[in-house]
Parts: structure tokens; C-alpha cells; sequence
């Protein structure tokens, strides 16, 4: 690499790279050896979990079975330290050690120079590196795995046969990952001009965020649909505003599916984005098999010409609580729940029949009520019920009883998050959750979305919402909820309340 040139592109097999200590093709087709990869102290520690290193395998596996040619797994950034003659890993250190780990527990010799270089002694890298080797060993040894029982000559032959088929099978998993996984690898020997092409790959509005990710992986799902209709679909998807998108996985769909399971929801990330996987072609279990022939059952139904003779609605494919379908139906589940939590949300415009008019939902819309964090998360609590309820409940066209219905949940709904809101002076993320689990110690703390996804009917949510939720008294409200006069009304004449405590008295939840 001569003075004048700073920036070279290739790429490299695992194999070649790991094994051999070279890029396989850097400008054309040369390879460049004597390439010695070192993890610079100032690398975040290794973060990647036993869970993050066996979806990478189980990915690789996925390709091989697929009959893939070349699988590129990632970008490897390095910069060249001509004094030192090693290239410092700058971008890719996650991927690359988890790849040594894999190869030094399918191979016989455990000879992996990356390896053994001592680096910044940190307990997590320390514990994932462990764990991940551990995983992987424990992939290997299930693949390898024979009966060891006592069998006739005639079974031990053919056990025999089948130990050999099980060492093939590995070795070809090796071959695969040494020869036909490969990274793109860019090398610079100028220190700036790497960290400005790493942030050039993750911070300057080209960071892939978790819905980016999804996106990216049911497009690879959607195998036999159309160019045409695949290029409507992603359409579909980038004409709407992405940081509402973000925002519809992260804030919304992330955390009410993980506290209708009774989990603790904090933030949606790369590490985590497989609860929106879902349920993929290739899945034959009994489990799987039963969610894509309902999914299916729902398809073939909307497209025969049974609901319009028979006069019934169409049957909605989706629910909050069961598993998504990969490939195209996750982009239809994200534009049905789109549209859904934006009727909720948005009181002025009338799309469907929710909230339309709700006059606690007309003092929850003040600005008041719409700035603060306290504020924010209460009312995201509030938000996330009814589109819970919406979803398990509630017919695309509804009849008056289930209006009716809807808007006495309303009420319990609200009666349930403001609570929340009117006990706490300071309300953050960590008290709502506490509240949501049931460990909060204050008056309504319960998970209201296990009472939703569990109850059969509106009518019997509804009895139990009756029995569970309590009224609050004056002792029990914080400083700033106590108001003088929680009858007032807003100045302009609209006959909005001003104060959300005004409905906790008018619905008898409300003691002096």
C-alpha cells in the first residue's frame, strides 16, 4: 500500500481472514497477506450474547441450506498502523470475534491467532466470550450427537454410518462459514479518514434502526412475491414518516407486547428485534403451523366471495398477542396497526370510530396534559389499552352495543393510567413499569394488558376492570395534582374540562 493511497476496498472469506491472516481480494483481485487484526484498546467491549452469536449460526445454517453461493455477513473497517504492521479494527469487532469463537469450536485444531492477543479485561467481554464459545460448542456437540446404547452389530453399522454423516455435516458447516461467508473490508492507514467512514456507516442519518432491520430481513422473507408488488411495498413503507415508524415499534408495539406477557419493556434494539420476526415459511411446528393456517385461513377467506354473499366482515388476520408471519404479511401487519394507533391517537380527525368525541380524551389532548415526560408515559399507557382492547374486541364495523362497550373500557382505562399520573410528583419510566407489573405499591397498580389478553369477552373485562380498580382519595394524590377547583372548565368556551381528576369525580373515583 503505497503513500498516496489511503483507502483500499476488498473483501475476504472468514476463512482467509481467520485462518490465513489475509483479505482475499483487495482492488481487483489480488489478495493481501501478513494481515495481522488487532482490537485496539479503545473498542467497546465484546457485547454480543450466547443469544445474538446462535441467531448469527442459525442464519449462516439458513443460507447454506439455501444453496447460497456467497453469504456476505457484515463490513469489517480497519486501519492500517504502519509502524506496528497490524491493522486495528475500527468497525466489525462484534462480528469478527464472534466468527473466531465459531470456527475455534468447529475446528479440530484449535489454533485461532485473533484469539489469543490480550485485550482490555472487562467482565463482559470476559463472560460473553466464555458463554459464546460455550454455545457453540453445545450447537456442535447436538449436531454430532449419536446414540451411545448398546445395539446389535447391524445398528452399531448403521450408527456408525450416521456418527460419519453427522462429522460431515459439521465439516461442511465449516467449509461453508471459511469459504463462502465474507465481509466487505475497508483499510485506511489514516486514523481520521477510518473513524469518519465508520461514522459515515452508523451516525450520519444512515444508521440502521430496529425497524430499518425488520424491514431488511421480511423483504429477504418475501421469496415468490413479484417485483412489481414488492416494489409497492416498500413504497408503501418509505412514504411514511420514519421517525413515526421508529416510533410505532419502539414505543408502542415493542412495550405492550412484552407487558401483556408480564415482561419489563425498556428499548427495542438490534438485540432484540426477533420478537418481530415471527413465524417464517420454513417453521413446520405444531406451534407455527397453527398461526400460519389461521393466518391463511384469513387470506383465503378476504379474497373468496364469501364475505359479500354471506354479508360478514372480513376476518382480520392480526392480533397484538399472537406471533407475526414473516415476509409480506409483516409489512401489512405494520400498515393495520399504523392506522389503528393513529385513529387512537389523533382525536380531531375521524379515520374510524374510536375516540371519536370522548370528552376525557378532549381534556387528555390540552397542551397541558401533552408536555412533561410524566405526561407522555401516562398517556402512552392510556393509548396502548385502548389499541389492545381495539385489537382483541373490537369488529371493523361495530354495532352500537359494541360502542357502548368500548366506551365504558374508556373510562376504566383512564381511571387506571391517570392514577398512575395523580400519585406521582415525578413520573419516569421505572415507576410506570413498577405500576404496570403490580410492584409499585400505590392504589391501581396491576398489569391492565394481562387483564385484556386474558379476558374472553368485553363483559367479563369489564367486571373484573370493576372489581380491581379502586378510587382515590384526596390523601393519596401528589402535590401537583391537587387542584382547587377540579370542576373548571377550559376559558374558551368549548366545554372541555381542565382538569383530568374532574372525571375520576364525575365517574365516582374520586373521594374527598
Amino acid at each position: 500500500m503505497g503513500n498516496s493511497t489511503n483507502l483500499q476496498l476488498g473483501i475476504t472469506t472468514i476463512g482467509d481472514l481467520l485462518l490465513q491472516g489475509k483479505i482475499s481480494r483487495v482492488n481487483g483481485n489480488n489478495p493481501l497477506n501478513g494481515i495481522k487484526l488487532v482490537i485496539p484498546n479503545y473498542q467497546r467491549p465484546y457485547k454480543w450474547t450466547a443469544k445474538n452469536a446462535i441467531q448469527l449460526l442459525d442464519d449462516i445454517i439458513e443460507a447454506k441450506n439455501d444453496n447460497k453461493e456467497v453469504y456476505r455477513v457484515g463490513t469489517l473497517i480497519l486501519h492500517l498502523d504502519k509502524e506496528k504492521n497490524i491493522y486495528n479494527i475500527v468497525d466489525g469487532q462484534q462480528r469478527v470475534t464472534t466468527f473466531a469463537l465459531l470456527l475455534l469450536a468447529l475446528l479440530e485444531e484449535k489454533d485461532i491467532v485473533f484469539l489469543e492477543q490480550q485485550v482490555t479485561d472487562n467482565p463482559y467481554t470476559r463472560d460473553n466470550v466464555a458463554n459464546n464459545y460455550r454455545a457453540f460448542v453445545r450447537r456442535r456437540d447436538a449436531i454430532t450427537k449419536t446414540h451411545t446404547s448398546d445395539y446389535s452389530s447391524k445398528e452399531k453399522g448403521n450408527d456408525d454410518k450416521e456418527e460419519k454423516r453427522n462429522d460431515r455435516n459439521v465439516k461442511e458447516l465449516r467449509e461453508f462459514i471459511e469459504k463462502q461467508c465474507e465481509l466487505i473490508v475497508v483499510i485506511t492507514n489514516d486514523i481520521s479518514e477510518a473513524f469518519q467512514f465508520f461514522d459515515s456507516q452508523n451516525a450520519r442519518g444512515k444508521k440502521l434502526y430496529p425497524h430499518d432491520l425488520l424491514k431488511a430481513y421480511h423483504l429477504r422473507e418475501m421469496s415468490g412475491v413479484g417485483i412489481e408488488e414488492t416494489e409497492k411495498i416498500v413504497k408503501r413503507w418509505e412514504d411514511e414518516k420514519q421517525s413515526e415508524l421508529a416510533d410505532l415499534f419502539g414505543e408502542y408495539l415493542f412495550r405492550v407486547r412484552e407487558w401483556l406477557r408480564g415482561n419489563y419493556a425498556w428499548e427495542l434494539n438490534e438485540h432484540n428485534i426477533d420478537r418481530f420476526k415471527g413465524v417464517s415459511k420454513r417453521d413446520n411446528s405444531p406451534y407455527a403451523q397453527f398461526f400460519k393456517s389461521a393466518f391463511a385461513y384469513a387470506e383465503m377467506v378476504n379474497r373468496s366471495a364469501m364475505p359479500f354473499v354471506s354479508g360478514m366482515h372480513d376476518l382480520n388476520p392480526f392480533q397484538l398477542d399472537a406471533p407475526i408471519i414473516a415476509g409480506k404479511p409483516f409489512f401489512d401487519y405494520t400498515s393495520h396497526y399504523f392506522e389503528i394507533l393513529k385513529d387512537i391517537r389523533n382525536n380531531e380527525k375521524y379515520v374510524g370510530y374510536f375516540v371519536n368525541g370522548n370528552v376525557i380524551v378532549m381534556t387528555l389532548d390540552l397542551p397541558k396534559y401533552r408536555n412533561g415526560v410524566g405526561n407522555r408515559i401516562t398517556r402512552k399507557l392510556f393509548d396502548l389499552a385502548a389499541l389492545l382492547y381495539v385489537d382483541r374486541f373490537c369488529p371493523d364495523k361495530p354495532t352500537q352495543i359494541d360502542l357502548d362497550l368500548f366506551e365504558q373500557f374508556l373510562v376504566l382505562d383512564f381511571i387506571w393510567a391517570y392514577s398512575l399520573r395523580a400519585q406521582y410528583y415525578s413520573l419516569g419510566w421505572a415507576s410506570a413499569q413498577k405500576y404496570i407489573m403490580g410492584n409499585s405499591g400505590v392504589i391501581n397498580s396491576f398489569n391492565l394488558y394481562k387483564c385484556i389478553s386474558e379476558a374472553p369477552s368485553p363483559t367479563v373485562l369489564l367486571s373484573d376492570l370493576a372489581d380491581r380498580i379502586k378510587p382515590l382519595s384526596s390523601g393519596n394524590l401528589a402535590a401537583n395534582a391537587k387542584v382547587v377547583n377540579i370542576d373548571e372548565e377550559e376559558k374558551d368556551g368549548s366545554g372541555v374540562f381542565s382538569y383530568y381528576l374532574h372525571y375520576f369525580k364525575v365517574h365516582n373515583f374520586y373521594t374527598l
